[in-house]
């Protein structure tokens, strides 16, 4: 398993920007189909985007289509989330997720790796 450790969160206004990055360790990574959810207070953790090993698959949840875009350096072993138009319901902990499989998959259960999160705070 690769371990992962998201950076990038903070506070932000309504309508700014903000870049998520996720790190990977081991040599790995590029087998590895990555994704990131979100989980906001009181709230179920939700998926937001995932990528495939190569990049050439990406999927989004409805929220943030047009919004959000997932990269991934496979050089660097990191992923990221570029978020633009941030609303204040995009506030959350943010976690990047990984899996060996070849599936973009969309749930939970479909990562078996996951990071500790960043914390996403977008005021109004």
């Amino acid at each position: 398993q690769v371990q992962l450790v998201e950076s990038g969160g903070g506070l932000v206004q309504a309508g700014g920007s903000l870049r998520l990055s996720c790190a990977a360790s081991g040599r790995t990574f590029s087998s590895y189909t990555m994704g990131w959810f979100r989980q906001a207070p009181g709230k179920e953790r939700e998926f937001v985007a995932a990528i495939s090993r190569r990049g050439k698959t990406i999927t989004y949840a409805d929220s943030v289509k047009g919004r959000f875009t997932i990269s991934r350096d496979n050089a660097k072993n990191t992923v990221y989330l570029q978020m633009n138009f941030l609303k204040p319901e995009d506030t959350g902990v943010y976690y990047c997720a990984g899996d060996p499989s070849l599936r973009v998959g969309v749930l939970e259960a479909d990562f078996r790796s996951w990071g500790q999160g960043t914390q996403v705070t977008v005021s109004s």
